[in-house]
């Protein structure tokens, strides 16, 4: 886990998201707190890593969601480097 992301702010939006129950819930709670730019940009970034590991191209992959191909490398970066959070996600979801 990345040291300079944890602090006692970033502890209290994460438990903050666990106790969310449903879907519902998720979208007031995010609605509130992001932008749809931002909520849009996390949705957009999973939905790459979900391509990526089904084995999309790039040139797919931008067609489909609009990524940029820095966005498409850094998620890649992420899903062979990173700290596996989308690997965890992603199997929870069932893909791959």
């Amino acid at each position: 886990m990345n040291e300079r992301l944890r602090d006692r702010f970033t502890d209290q939006l994460f438990k903050a998201i666990l106790l969310l129950e449903n879907e519902e819930e998720c979208y007031r709670f995010f609605e509130d707190i992001c932008t749809v730019n931002e909520i849009k940009s996390i949705a957009q970034r999973l939905e790459v890593a979900k391509m990526l590991k089904e084995g999309a191209t790039y040139e797919e992959i931008a067609k489909v969601t609009g990524a940029s191909t820095a966005t498409i490398s850094r998620v890649k970066r992420c899903l062979n480097y990173g700290a596996d959070g989308y690997q965890l996600v992603l199997k929870r979801l069932g893909v791959g």
